[in-house]
């Protein structure tokens, strides 16, 4: 045989075993392992859907093509102040002055003048209808009621509520209730209000000692010798604090409350 007959012999055997070796063979099939998936298989039941027309394809050199999962998609943003809402057409345009934006957002920046901050925690006392594992979540404003005795932990949750509430507004009037009674609580809204005028006050509530709220929209304080919880409806605290108020209640089924102000 001649030299040139034995090299050319030798290059297409070398070109044939290297082509051989990159393609994938029918043992060796593509897995996903998000899915636990063969090629030509179905997905598992809890794994995302994959695009069926991906399945089986190879790319020009004849590698074969990865599965790509199909996640579905949540929408999340659907009340009626999300509805025909560009984010990226809002940044440039600015604050929106017609369509269903301007339902719910105020015209006009307001000062908050005044804020009143209850706190009805009965620290040691689980209030009857909350029943508590153990573990289970104690803090308050990072504080655990139970590293101190309950007034000085009563105490420490207020400053700390009040301090963090001063960041975002210092130059607000700050009132704070702890474990007060209706006859404090009324006291405190006609006072916030005085103090405000035409302002907004803002009134935080919580209520993490007290039982839940009623479906007739009332909130939980106490009488004054704490052996019983006194019902406080919020058409009370709307009359004394007025407008304009926003409200924060943090309370366990707090959304009785807000269904109880859309029908006030």
């Amino acid at each position: 045989m001649a030299l040139g007959d034995l090299m050319a012999s030798r290059l297409v055997h070398s070109s044939s075993s290297s082509s051989s070796s990159s393609l994938p063979t029918p043992s060796s099939a593509a897995v996903n392992h998000q899915t636990d998936r063969v090629d030509g298989e179905l997905p598992v039941a809890n794994g995302p859907e994959l695009r069926r027309e991906d399945a089986g394809e190879e790319d020009e050199e004849g590698r074969a093509v990865a599965l790509v999962p199909c996640l579905p998609q949540v929408v999340v943003l659907c009340e009626q102040r999300h509805e025909g809402f560009d984010e990226a057409a809002a940044a440039v345009a600015g604050p929106s002055t017609s369509g269903l934006v301007s339902k719910w957002r105020p015209k006009d920046r307001m000062k908050t003048g005044c804020v009143a901050l209850v706190l009805c925690l009965n620290i040691s006392v689980d209030p009857p209808d909350v029943i508590k594992i153990s573990p289970c979540a104690r803090m308050e404003c990072w504080i655990d009621p139970f590293s101190m005795p309950p007034p000085k932990a009563l105490e420490s949750i207020g400053k700390t509520l009040h301090s963090q509430y001063e960041r975002w507004q210092p130059k607000a009037r700050y009132k704070l209730q702890l474990d007060p009674t209706v006859e404090e609580v009324k006291k405190l809204c006609n006072t916030c209000r005085k103090y405000a005028r035409s302002e907004r006050v803002l009134f935080h509530y919580n209520g993490h000692g007290v039982p839940k709220p009623t479906a007739n929209g009332e909130i939980w304080v106490f009488n004054k010798s704490y052996t019983q919880y006194i019902p406080l409806p919020i058409t009370d605290l709307d009359s004394w604090l007025k407008t304009p108020s926003i409200y924060v209640f943090d309370c366990s089924a707090a959304g009785m409350i807000v269904k109880a102000f859309l029908e006030v």
